[in-house]
């Protein structure tokens, strides 16, 4: 089905809102912080109703709790002796111990939830309390790996790719030597990005063995009844091509499926459940074609973090069907901190950005606070930060505008902007205009003063007079129409400032 033609079922009779807003949780170190504050320790099924109630009056839409699954506890052994992970964890939390060690999420023993976050009816009843607030639940999707004692290993081994013990001596660190009891051993290789070595406490699916993709299909349909969505971990390494290319040396002469796997998986899941494709390489169309709702932003990140502001208006002159597919972040759980990689001056203009964009606006567990220590994924948790309340005021208003129905609904366009010096590069204007009003959006994304004009031609009410009332300052601007016309909005905005600004006749 068409990424755009989604029917909505029974248990969701209202569509997903266009240009929904995602709150990500590190579900196990959520818990932990919650149990240390309550003094004994909190599962899902524990957590207080006003938790989820302050994600629904932020207006998320879609709440991400990672890690649910249960962690390898083969993987969970391997970071706990590789000593060049110690020093990560000692920067991020200081004092760890053994204990503290639980294994990446992405390195998955079986798609049950983890004893510690709790059982299927908890999953089952958060996911009852989101939809009761109008949220849905997203978990996660690894499909290209598993973790290295997951059940298939020794029952399918099939279902992985293999190598000779020619390949192992050659390269012992890109294979997992499995010695089953009265059997010959056998050589399962890691999982891998093609760019990067091999992830130690993974085992690669073989996606040319469909055996092994219809095993997956069976996760999905298992794990789909359970939520409303899924984050599918680096989606592009299973398509053929990409697989074929990077395992090319242990698959010689054998034929590609004659179709994707995500065509399948698609299919096995109701029309209206949420798909989300972690994706880089330039392959965003191409997954959004297949069929994805949503595909990372990374070159959108990338270039916020060069600061290169012609090149970020460039990206958003793109057609606004494809950028609503797009999933816009500051940080997630692979990126570094939000402060840490743009600076506390520049976050509130960036944060203003992500809400106001049309696409999946994406955040983060702990942005809102200003944390700066980025969890490392083996660990429960990061040190303790005191919070930003100033910057998490900021975000409160940010998303409180945000949510008003004009932002979802409405139709969006970026708009021109004269020049009146050459600092006029670094603004960026654009408009959502429908039944919920007309709000104009604008923002100095550089490091000194900046001036324009912003063209308005045919946009603003027909009164003579237009308010201007800056809903992120709490300020009113009155304009004359004629003015408008004629020579555009003038701005000048501070470094790293914005306005987001209700127009309306002025009365």
């Amino acid at each position: 089905m068409a990424k755009n033609s989604k029917r909505t079922s029974d248990l969701w009779p209202i569509a997903l809102s266009a240009h929904p807003l995602l709150y990500q949780i590190h579900t196990w170190a959520w818990l932990d912080d919650l149990s240390r504050g309550a003094g004994r320790q909190i599962k899902l099924c524990d957590v207080p109703d006003v938790e989820w109630d302050a994600l629904k009056d932020l207006g998320f839409d879609l709440v991400y709790l990672l890690g649910i699954w249960q962690r390898s506890p083969a993987g969970r052994h391997i970071f706990r002796t590789d000593a060049p992970s110690f020093r990560v964890f000692d920067y991020a939390l200081p004092g760890w111990t053994i204990e503290s060690v639980i294994g990446s999420p992405f390195s998955i023993q079986d798609y049950v939830p983890d004893p510690r976050i709790g059982s299927w009816d908890d999953i089952a009843a958060i996911r009852a309390k989101l939809h009761a607030r109008g949220m849905r639940l997203i978990l996660d999707f690894i499909p290209n790996h598993t973790g290295p004692d997951h059940g298939w290993i020794t029952g399918h081994p099939d279902y992985f790719m293999q190598g000779t013990e020619l390949d192992f001596q050659h390269d012992p660190s890109a294979y997992l030597l499995v010695e089953p009891e009265g059997r010959a051993p056998y050589f399962v290789a890691r999982g891998r990005d093609p760019y990067f070595a091999p992830w130690a406490d993974t085992a690669q699916i073989d996606y040319f063995n469909e055996n092994a993709r219809a095993a997956l299909i069976g996760v999905l349909k298992t794990i789909g009844g359970y939520c409303d969505g899924l984050r599918c971990d680096m989606a592009m390494l299973v398509l053929n091509d990409v697989f074929a290319t990077t395992w090319s040396h242990l698959l010689e002469s054998r034929t590609s499926p004659n179709r994707e796997f995500w065509s399948d998986a698609f299919k096995a899941l109701p029309d209206d459940f949420v798909w989300m494709a972690e994706v880089y390489w330039d392959m965003e169309a191409r997954l959004q074609a297949l069929g994805f709702d949503y595909t990372y932003d990374k070159r959108l990140y990338d270039r916020l973090k060069v600061g290169n502001v012609p090149d970020i208006r460039t990206q958003l002159t793109a057609d606004t069907s494809d950028q609503s597919h797009m999933a816009r972040f500051l940080e997630n759980h692979d990126e570094a901190r939000s402060l840490t990689t743009f600076g506390r001056d520049r976050v509130p203009v960036l944060a203003a950005l992500i809400a106001t964009l049309p696409g999946l606006r994406f955040f983060h567990q702990g942005q809102f606070t200003g944390k700066e220590i980025h969890l490392p994924m083996p660990l429960n948790r990061a040190i303790d930060e005191p919070p930003d309340l100033v910057l998490k005021g900021i975000y409160e208003k940010i998303l409180n505008i945000a949510k008003e129905p004009v932002f979802h609904a409405g139709e969006w366009a970026l708009l021109p902007i004269s020049e009146l010096d050459d600092s006029a590069d670094n603004l960026i204007a654009y408009r959502w205009r429908g039944d919920g009003g007309y709000r104009l959006v604008i923002l100095n994304l550089a490091g000194r003063p900046s001036q324009g004009r912003v063209r308005l031609d045919g946009e603003v009410p027909s009164s003579q007079q237009i308010d201007f009332a800056d809903r992120l300052n709490d300020q009113l601007y009155i304009r004359d129409r004629d003015d408008l016309t004629e020579n555009g909005l003038y701005v000048r905005l501070d470094a790293y400032h914005a306005h987001i600004f209700s127009v309306t006749a002025h009365v």
